[in-house]
């Protein structure tokens, strides 16, 4: 391997010849005999210690999506706490999941927030940020969660777990202390627009659901509209299941493949296999058309929801899933958004059978009843919702990019690839 100058040849490649490797534990305070610890045993945290206020217990729950997040606290009293003191965290630490299967992903504790103490599926990481930049420790253990090279610490058991010791010997490129900082100013730029973006989506949401609300009960019309609305069921509007594969299927039959896994949000995912009829899975089934409102009816996605674009090639469904062909005079979006409407609202739950393997009978589906305004009015309203929906995915698209931007940026700079100027 060439010799990079300016470079010295470490495990983890070549890093600028003024940093250091530096184990884990030895970004901790000087003389912090918990610097790195996790929460206390099980036996001596359990929901019989829980109170209404007091001190607040950190779960892992809390840090799964790289930024701390709590809508509310369970509590320990002031006595436990004291008795269980290795396990505090304070405003700064780094606090990481480690057990169960997102083990690894990690965020910062707010500066101002109230000492609290660490349930048993998580760890802290104390800085010392005399030497250290928390934010830049932090940035390089996301990297690794990010980058599945997180996967390095941990444990073989019953369920995933990241291995203390592992986390504690584990050694990390540090530059200087105000390259640091300044990879972590840079770094925090990114994470603010990524955080600007993710709330005008919730706002955009927000907006969308109150026009589902208003527009899809008559509770707020269009001025051109005055005609009273019909209540149709499903099967009135449109044909549900009407066309299956069957055994006389040409095996050169060639279909994109949807299964339950590529719904979400609305949407089918952009990366959907093509198979031969003949290569295709046992649980494809039904031909989807374009223009096709798909409902899902078992887990794991159950009531996933999604409209086939009119520029869409005909699609394969896995079973579990309901395909309803709209009839003419009818409008597929306004279908769409109406049944997607009830899904967000939990309007549907109530045609769901079972408690083992819950699910929706396509005769239920069927029979469900649904306020028709005339075709005009359905239009108009789909029209509406579908430009919220634009607005949603644009900054969904928006968000994507600059997640990607962020980790490209992550690789070099945390590996001195690219260097920053310091001031």
């Amino acid at each position: 391997m060439d010799q990079k100058p300016g470079y010295k040849l470490t495990k983890l490649g070549w890093i600028p010849e003024d940093w250091e490797m530096e184990q884990l534990d030895f970004v901790t305070p000087n003389g912090e005999k918990y610097g790195i610890v996790d929460g206390p045993f099980g036996s001596n945290l359990k929901t019989i210690h829980y109170r209404n206020s007091g001190v607040p217990i950190i779960t892992s729950g809390y840090v799964t999506e790289g930024v701390f997040h709590a809508d509310e606290y369970l509590y320990v009293d002031q006595e436990l706490f004291e008795r269980e003191k290795r396990s505090s965290v304070k405003g700064g630490d780094i606090v990481m999941a480690k057990i169960g299967a997102r083990c690894g992903a990690s965020a910062i504790l707010p500066k101002d927030h109230q000492t609290g103490i660490l349930s048993g599926n998580a760890l802290k990481i104390s800085v010392d940020e005399t030497r250290h930049s928390n934010f830049y420790v932090w940035s390089w253990l996301w990297y690794l969660y990010q980058t599945r090279k997180i996967e390095l610490l941990k444990t073989v058991g019953a369920q995933p777990a990241i291995s203390m010791s592992s986390l504690k010997k584990y050694k990390l490129p540090i530059p200087p202390l105000p390259e640091q900082q300044k990879i972590a100013q840079i770094l925090s730029t990114w994470d603010k627009a990524i955080t600007k973006t993710e709330e005008l989506i919730k706002q955009n949401q927000k907006r969308k659901q109150g026009l589902m609300q208003q527009l899809l009960t008559g509770k707020k019309r269009f001025r051109e509209f005055d005609k009273s609305w019909q209540v149709l069921k499903v099967k009135e509007v449109a044909d549900v299941d009407k066309e299956s594969l069957g055994s006389n299927t040409a095996t050169s039959y060639s279909f994109r493949y949807i299964s339950l896994s590529d719904v979400e949000d609305g949407r089918v995912s952009n990366s959907l296999p093509t198979l031969e009829f003949g290569l295709a899975p046992s649980r494809a089934r039904r031909i989807v058309k374009k223009g096709s409102v798909i409902m899902a009816t078992v887990r794991p996605n159950l009531q996933g929801f999604a409209k086939i674009k009119s520029d869409e090639n005909d699609l394969i469904a896995s079973t579990g899933f309901a395909v309803l062909d709209v009839r003419e005079n009818f409008s597929s979006n306004y279908l769409f958004h109406y049944l997607f409407s009830h899904h967000m609202t939990k309007q549907i739950d109530s045609l769901i059978v079972g408690s083992n393997y819950p699910a929706i009978n396509s005769k239920e589906v069927k029979n469900l009843k649904i306020n028709i305004p005339s075709y005009s009015e359905q239009q108009k309203i789909a029209s509406v919702l579908s430009s919220a929906d634009q607005e949603i995915n644009s900054l969904q698209n928006q968000l994507g990019k600059l997640k990607e931007q962020k980790k490209g940026l992550m690789q070099k700079l945390l590996t001195g690839e690219v260097r920053v100027k310091i001031d």
